[in-house]
């Protein structure tokens, strides 16, 4: 679907990217105006995939919300339960055993591993360089076989909680961790030489989609975009947490700011998780793994966290009761995706694909509610009610075009007889 107006050099055409798109594997609508080859124009829509968490957040105990908000993000399901669990421990102000300090760092690292490495493979897919997947996620793979080992999960891994964390690591386990790292040295390192060396590479990569210093600080980007645009923030260094203030490791910037730059934080940074979990294993003391939090009084705080993607916020307020009255969520997507204003404008429509998967996009995280507004009054015109009524009455519309029995009739006998 295409339409055309009148641009200022000639013609002007509207590209649609999404809602649903064979690149984006969630939904999320792009509308991208180009003269010639050239974008000069975009527009971005998120929230088509709400799942109403934060308001789930508040019917749930503290305790259940880790197992919710670990949800959010499949690969950042270790950081969004981490930020929500210190806001709940600043609130308590309870002390974290050293060892489940340690663990905790263990797990977060490990899952910054295979981000990395899946971005990696992913990027090679979008360039269509299969061969880079494919090497790329089988080098994953002992990360993912160690993160089962150690949690019982390759994803969704349930193993902080507010005070420590809900399974001890044994320390038999310690050099299965040290052997799963080690695997991946010499994978990643032949992958960044590949990167560096490749000449089709650079074609495609340096001088892409550059977002500036200043643009990375003006849209507040965070994570590898912004330390690729030469900001050098962390929130491990910044504000450290666990144990990334007992271990030795660096923050990788660069100043380009190019698509290419992306590429060599990930890739370094992942040499740094390696050095941070092998020091992890090697430092962990023994002792106790839970402070016993039993309730949680009332009071508000933020516990931030650096994911894989970035800054990870949440914002929780307690009455004093067993669930939080409040808990508000960001996450890095929601900083870094609107950023493409600034680096995708002037680009070639080809390489803005690329622009869009260089800062890792999670829709997922960017969801928010939509409110039905008259654009001019600014009344509401639709509550929630009426939104989902809406929806269903859609859902009606489109099986009976189809010829499809209404989901009720087809599955609602076989459930109650479930339920019963």
């Amino acid at each position: 679907m295409r339409s055309v107006s009148k641009g200022v050099n000639g013609k002007r055409t509207l590209i649609p990217v999404g809602p649903f798109h064979p690149l984006q594997e969630e939904p999320e609508f792009f509308q991208l105006w180009v003269e010639g080859e050239t974008v000069v124009d975009m527009d971005l829509r998120i929230s088509y995939n709400h799942r109403g968490i934060e308001e789930l957040s508040t019917r749930k105990t503290f305790d259940q919300v880790p197992y919710l908000v670990e949800r959010v993000c499949g690969i950042c399901s270790s950081t969004h339960p981490l930020a929500y669990i210190r806001a709940v421990e600043t609130i308590c102000g309870c002390e974290v055993p050293p060892r489940a300090k340690y663990q905790r760092t263990m797990v977060t690292e490990l899952e910054r591993i295979h981000s990395h490495l899946l971005w990696v493979g992913l990027a090679g897919h979008f360039l269509g360089y299969n061969t880079v997947f494919m090497w790329a996620w089988k080098y994953r793979e002992p990360i993912m076989e160690i993160l089962e080992k150690i949690t019982g999960n390759r994803c969704a891994y349930a193993n902080a909680k507010i005070g420590g964390v809900r399974r001890d690591i044994p320390n038999e386990l310690f050099d299965d961790i040290v052997r799963a790292v080690d695997s991946c040295w010499g994978p990643t390192e032949m992958l960044t030489n590949a990167v560096l060396d490749d000449p089709v590479l650079h074609a495609r990569l340096v001088d892409v989609a550059t977002l500036t210093h200043e643009d990375a600080i003006r849209y507040c980007v965070t994570g590898p975009t912004a330390r690729a645009s030469g900001v050098p923030i962390d929130v491990r260094r910044d504000d450290p947490y666990d144990a990334f203030d007992l271990v030795d490791w660096d923050v990788i910037t660069f100043p380009e700011g190019d698509v290419m730059a992306k590429a060599k934080v990930r890739l370094l940074e992942t040499f740094e998780a390696i050095k941070i979990v092998k020091q992890a294993v090697r430092d962990c003391p023994n002792g106790e793994t839970d402070a016993g939090v039993e309730e949680v009084p009332p009071g508000e705080a933020i516990g931030h966290v650096e994911a894989p993607r970035g800054e990870t916020f949440h914002y929780v307020r307690s009455d004093g009761g067993r669930c939080p009255v409040r808990h508000k969520i960001r996450a890095p997507s929601y900083v870094n995706v609107p950023s493409f204003r600034a680096s995708c404008i002037g680009q070639h429509v080809a390489d803005v694909t690329i622009a869009m998967a260089a800062v890792d996009p999670c829709y997922s995280c960017t969801e928010r509610m939509a409110v039905t507004k008259d654009s001019k009054t600014g009344n509401e015109l639709m509550d929630a009610k009426e939104l989902q009524e809406l929806s269903v009455q859609r859902t009606r519309w489109f099986e009976k075009q189809l010829g499809i029995e209404p989901f009720d009739k087809r599955w609602g006998p076989k459930l109650q007889e479930l339920l019963a």
